[in-house]
């Protein structure tokens, strides 16, 4: 029932109150934004402009690092025969096209590769006469025999 009363009265006493103040609160909505941060008009553009500025320049910056981490995970899938990625490539030349693995990661990257050639994976490489690629989809297709083989097993 109290609810009922509050609901019924308050709107209507909210409305009265309302429409007295609110001659007061338009002389302060009439000040442009400016006036409302304590600068002039021109300090004001002067600014917006910087803001604008600054956001670019930071959305560039994320472009470029966007477009880093793309090249990097692209040297990867390189390296490791995986598929290609459309969406790194379209990050890359968003950024320009000529972006550079930063020097930390393109050190990390060198190390790695020193470490592989000097394992004996690597020395396989170096054997005159042995392709690397036709002996991996030997071994694919063996394992693939393999598996059907299995399958067709009764005892397992």
């Amino acid at each position: 029932m109290a609810f009922m009363v509050k609901t019924m009265v308050g709107g209507q006493l909210k409305n009265l109150t309302g429409s007295l103040g609110g001659g007061e609160d338009k002389g302060d909505g009439e000040k442009s934004a400016a006036e409302a941060q304590g600068m002039s008009r021109e300090e004001y553009e002067e600014y917006q402009k910087q803001l604008v500025e600054e956001k670019m320049e930071r959305d560039a910056q994320f472009t470029h690092r966007k477009a880093e981490r793309a090249t990097l995970r692209s040297h990867f899938r390189d390296k490791y025969r995986l598929p290609k990625n459309e969406t790194d490539e379209s990050q890359i030349q968003m950024a320009g096209g000529d972006v550079e693995l930063p020097r930390e990661l393109a050190k990390m990257i060198e190390e790695d590769t020193e470490e592989e050639k000097d394992s004996v994976l690597g020395q396989l490489g170096n054997i005159p006469g042995l392709d690397l690629g036709s002996l991996k989809d030997k071994a694919q297709a063996t394992l693939g025999d393999l598996k059907q083989s299995a399958e067709k097993c009764h005892i397992m």
